[in-house]
């Protein structure tokens, strides 16, 4: 079918729907001056979001990811130190865990995964769509539970002392330029090596120099991990405590009362291809190479927000994912669907649903954060407290508040604790995941 263009018949009747209503110019006016997020905010929305919950937990001093996109390791680090500091009633409020030890095992975890999956295809076309994909994209600081779970497992976790944050720590665009190129390069090498018949044995050989090569790069950025420290805290009755030469992986399995095996990724996505009750997974996803796909179990929004509910009355903030950029203020700290009057502004309609937004590419994950409190009225939840991780100047003192309405359109998935779930559910989730395409909605790494 030809294509038609724009005619003058089409523009002219454009401009008379635009001007058969008066009130769109008065709109547009105060649009053109003062931009839609200020003409279309609703202050009953702001009235209602005020910081005030029957069940919160106390966690301390928001932090903050600065120009990168560690959201996820930041969200779950938050979860761990909580669970260190708490239990062992530390002095410290402000006590952290350093992200950029975590970082630094990320970036090599990844560049190992990413010439991996180059081995894998080797043989194929670099116009191959999945080749294409991998090269665009080698690595990135984004990332989900599931694999901040696996480095966990394997590298342990340290004091933010121990490892203290970088330059490239808190602006990642030049690291993450450098370690793409190079892995690039790889990819050719290993490529070539394969076109010229080279063995098995000798491309395998050739990655590991290459990993050689990496981890030196990311030592230039991010600083050696450290192999051992000292733990050291005074706690709230007064007392020093010191533990000697401990290695980050022995801290974490004696420190940590979050652990990965405990809890499972529970997601929402209510559209046609992804029945609930079934697991997902998507191909080349994760970070650290072994047997076990990173998986997520779907299912209907309500389940979510029970086990979110239940784990946050155990005393548990919950780590979760969702489209932090619909319908919020970041400097208010506001996630609500009535914050912006955008219908009435623009004499317009949008009535997409969920599941519609996420068939039509209008939604997907893009942040994590964790759920520290909630306000249940009448037995019902009605808003939640927020930790969020881009530090204090926004929202209160970093913290955000979200309706529960808000919760039902653009969040994503919830990290629970297996105890909080039936066995219905436990069960569902030992299926075997079905495999998604890469660049699937469940994918996108925030």
């Amino acid at each position: 079918m030809k294509k038609k263009p724009i005619t003058m018949d089409i523009i002219n009747s454009c401009s008379e729907h635009y001007r058969a209503d008066k009130n769109n110019k008065v709109y547009s006016d105060a649009v053109m001056r003062n931009g839609l997020v200020e003409v279309s905010l609703n202050n009953d929305s702001i009235r209602s979001m005020h910081f005030d919950f029957s069940h919160e937990i106390e966690v301390g001093r928001v932090t903050a990811q600065k120009k990168t996109a560690r959201c996820w390791m930041f969200a779950a680090l938050n979860a761990v130190r909580y669970s260190i500091s708490h239990s062992l009633r530390m002095r410290e409020v402000d006590f952290q865990l350093s992200q950029n030890y975590t970082y630094f095992w990320d970036k090599l975890e990844k560049s190992n995964l990413f010439l991996e999956n180059i081995i894998e295809t080797m043989d194929r076309e670099l116009s191959d769509h999945e080749v294409a994909g991998l090269l665009k994209d080698p690595q990135s600081d984004c990332g989900q539970w599931d694999m901040f779970a696996k480095l966990i497992e394997k590298y342990g976790v340290v004091p933010l002392y121990a490892m203290p944050e970088t330059q490239s720590g808190t602006d990642s665009k030049i690291i993450n330029e450098i370690v793409n190129e190079k892995l690039r390069q790889g990819a050719k090498e290993l490529r070539d090596m394969n076109r010229d018949g080279k063995s098995m044995e000798e491309i395998e050989e050739q990655k590991e120099s290459i990993l050689l090569d990496m981890y030196n790069i990311i030592c230039h950025f991010l600083g050696e991990p450290p192999k051992t420290f000292d733990f050291e805290y005074w706690d709230l009755d007064g007392v020093f405590h010191r533990d000697q030469d401990i290695t980050p992986l022995e801290f974490y399995h004696k420190y940590s009362k979050v652990k990965p095996i405990d809890y499972i990724s529970i997601i929402n996505f209510p559209t046609e291809d992804k029945p609930f009750g079934n697991t997902y997974s998507l191909k080349y996803l994760g970070s650290v190479v072994d047997d076990e796909p990173i998986k997520y179990l779907n299912l209907d929004i309500e389940v979510l927000r029970q086990a979110a509910i239940a784990q946050i009355k155990d005393g548990e903030q919950v780590v979760f994912g969702c489209d932090v950029g619909k319908m919020s203020h970041r400097e208010l700290g506001i996630l609500d669907t009535n914050l912006y009057n955008y219908e009435t502004v623009l004499n317009t309609k949008f009535n997409m649903t969920k599941e519609e937004r996420l068939m039509y590419r209008g939604t997907s994950l893009t942040h994590v954060m964790t759920f520290t409190g909630v306000n249940i009225v009448d037995g019902k939840p009605n808003r939640w407290k927020i930790q969020n991780s881009w530090g204090e100047a926004e929202g209160k003192k970093g913290f955000y508040i979200m309706s529960d309405e808000w919760f039902d359109e653009y969040v994503f998935k919830v990290i629970i604790n297996k105890k909080h779930l039936s066995k219905e559910i436990l069960k569902q989730y030992e299926k075997a995941p079905t495999i998604l395409s890469p660049w699937d909605q469940v994918g996108p790494l925030f």
